[in-house]
Formats: structure tokens, sequence, C-alpha cells
């Protein structure tokens, strides 16, 4: 999810990627690449073992011009992106590797932890299932959500237990897999309850479900638990989604940050996890697809 007040931020970006994607059409497709960006003909760097993504906020480029630069790079996909923009990333031959059941500000803090937002969440998820089957999209996000008085970690729990097996069965028949976002709580989302590895797993758990995982936030674990590696080993069947943030300060995931991407990712590789690594980091370098190209680099293991 997105990061400090130094960051692009999901919210902010929502009103700037909606008019972004509706001037798509209008836009140039490349009339900048030139000068701002790896060339389209460029040779991409190999897969590798990992399927690797970008979070469609972090980049300013109309939908269009990002997907051709990102599969020129090599990128497999577009994370976090609204139904009305799949199939944009769907015909230049690219995955939606997670896409959003609805627009809300408070996309955030409203989530199952909660049993007065079960309804409105179930019945988002359940609106957008059979469109993302038809698209064919697999990976739904959705949220823990903030703390509430008189609800503890475990009632929070069962409460998720309770709110997402209404949901699941419907998920795993059309096969679309629920990913719920661990964020920490320390710097950028204060009050989340799924703030720890050990709330996500015992939910996963609890329900059983192949369509029900984690959206494991390396940036946001790393600020809250660190043992980044062993954790992702220990608890890899829990885990369907990976987002990659530079920490501190959620930029480019190189060498002026406190992790080391390229050995967290071939830690993820070697455990077979066939899912995607999305890069959700708020670029630092003049032309931002350098720093992408740099990440891509970077995990491709």
């Amino acid at each position: 999810m997105r990061g400090d007040t130094t960051d692009i931020g999901r919210r902010n970006a929502l009103g700037r990627i909606a008019t972004a994607a509706a001037m798509a059409g209008a836009a140039p497709l490349l009339a900048s690449a030139a000068t701002t960006g790896p060339r389209v003909g460029a040779p991409a760097i190999g897969r590798g073992r990992l399927r690797q993504s970008l979070s469609r906020w972090t980049s300013r480029a109309p939908l269009p011009e990002l997907c051709t630069r990102l599969k020129a790079l090599g990128f497999a996909g577009v994370d976090l992106l609204y139904a009305d923009e799949w199939s944009v990333v769907t015909d230049h031959g690219l995955a939606v590797s997670m896409g959003y059941p609805a627009r809300r500000d408070n996309f955030i803090e409203m989530g199952f932890n909660d049993p007065a937002n079960h309804a409105v969440l179930i019945r988002e998820i359940e609106t957008t299932i059979p469109l993302a089957k038809r698209a064919g999209v697999t990976n739904i996000i959705t949220m823990f959500g903030n703390r509430k008085d008189g609800i503890d970690d475990q009632r929070a729990i069962d409460n998720c237990i309770a709110g997402l097996g209404k949901i699941a069965p419907y998920a795993a028949e059309n096969g679309i897999t629920l990913c719920l976002e661990l964020l920490n709580s320390k710097v950028d989302h204060h009050g989340y309850q799924g703030d720890r590895t050990a709330f996500g797993v015992a939910v996963t758990k609890g329900l059983g479900s192949p369509s029900v995982k984690l959206l494991y936030d390396i940036y946001h674990m790393q600020i809250m638990e660190g043992d980044v590696i062993r954790t992702i080993r220990d608890n890899i069947q829990w885990i369907g989604h990976f987002h990659t943030g530079g920490v501190p300060g959620r930029h480019d995931i190189d060498g002026t940050q406190e992790l080391n991407y390229h050995a967290v990712a071939r830690a993820i590789a070697d455990l077979n996890y066939q899912g995607f690594i999305a890069h959700e980091f708020s670029p630092s370098r003049p032309n931002p697809f350098d720093s992408f190209a740099e990440a891509y680099r970077i995990c491709t293991v």
C-alpha cells in the first residue's frame, strides 16, 4: 500500500489515475519515450523465476503508454487497477495482477474486522467477481480495516473469518483469490489492525480456504517486524501476493535503503512461488522508468 507523506499515495492519486485513464485514448502513446524512458524496442531483461508487475499509482504515464513501456522492460503485469482499467492492460498483453473491488476513499480503513462493514464489503466483492472472471483477473484486494473500540485482535480475527467465510466459496467457484493486505500501523496507517503477519495468518488459517490469502507487503512488514525472509519461508502457504518498497520512505528498492531485495526475491523464488511480486514505491529518480527498470533487474533471479 502507499507509503508516508513523501509518497504519491493511493488515495491522493485516485483522481489523477481516473483522469489519466479517461484521457489515455487521446494521449500520444509514446510521445516522450525518447527523452523520458527506455526505448520501447529495447530488449527486456530475462524474466527469471518471478512474475513482476508495477502498481498503477506509482506512474503518471497514461495507462496505455505505461503498459507498452513496462512490457518492453519485461514486466508481466500492472497492479492495483479498477475494473474499468482492466481491458487496457489485457489488450496490451499484460496481466492485471491485482484488482480493486470498489472505489472508496476509506478503502483501507473499512475492513472485515468490523461486522458492521460485512454487508457492503461482500456486496462489492460479489459484484466484482464475475467481472474479474470474464477479464481473466484472478486477484482481488481487500482489507482487515482499522481498529474499533471493543474489537480486540481475537475478536477481529473471528469477525474476519465470519465475514470472509460468506464470500470465499463464491470466489473459489470462480477461480478468484481474495488478498488481505498487511500494512504497518507505525508510520503510514495508524490504527490499522492487520499489522502483523501472525494476525493475518490466524485469519487465513482459520478460514482454510485456498481463495483467501495474504498480500504480504514487504515494506510494511519490514517496518513492523523485520525478519522478512524467515517470515516468508515460514508462511508462504498463506501468502498469495507480494508488494515491494524501499525502507525507509517507500522509495526505490536499490542500495539506498536497508533491505536486500535481490536476496528477498531469490528466497521467494526458491519457494516455487507462482504468484506476482508487484513493485509499489514512489520512484525517486528523475526518470521514474529508470527506477522501475532497476527494481525489475534487482528482483530478476
